[in-house]
């Protein structure tokens, strides 16, 4: 059912996740204005409400994170290489990590970025199409 790419996808998105998470939780407050837009009635409450998305949010950090481990040591496990499951995991957080900043933040990357995903992108599909070299076609080549 699973494999090296789906267990290393998810953990790069649970990787994400936690990033947006921890930004919610420590960072400007997005989620007091977020709770001034639709608590127009009693704007003091929000003072009290985004104390606690915080705290939920710091708490999704870890939870992320957790789950994050485990699919990665998955992934480990369903690949012949380290680097093949690190580069997969670490390609799919920067890919869902462009994607929940614009999101949910309106965040935008630059062309250079952009350039510099679609050739660590070229590099994956290559470590991942590559066939893995026997130690008797080593010995061969040598």
């Amino acid at each position: 059912m699973w494999s090296i790419w789906g267990c290393s996808a998810v953990a790069g998105l649970l990787g994400a996740l936690s990033a947006c998470s921890a930004k919610l939780a420590l960072g400007a407050d997005y989620l007091r204005d977020l709770c001034l837009v639709y608590a127009v009635a009693q704007p003091e409450l929000c003072n009290w409400i985004h104390i606690f998305l915080r705290l939920c949010c710091l708490g999704l950090v870890f939870l992320c994170n957790a789950a994050m481990w485990t699919f990665f040591a998955k992934a480990l496990r369903f690949s012949s290489s380290s680097a093949a499951a690190t580069v997969t995991t670490t390609a799919s957080n920067f890919v869902f990590a462009a994607f929940l900043g614009k999101l949910l933040f309106g965040e935008s990357r630059s062309l250079l970025w952009w350039v510099g995903i679609s050739v660590t992108l070229c590099g994956l599909v290559l470590l991942h199409t590559s066939s893995p070299q026997t130690e008797e076609s080593a010995k061969k080549k040598s």
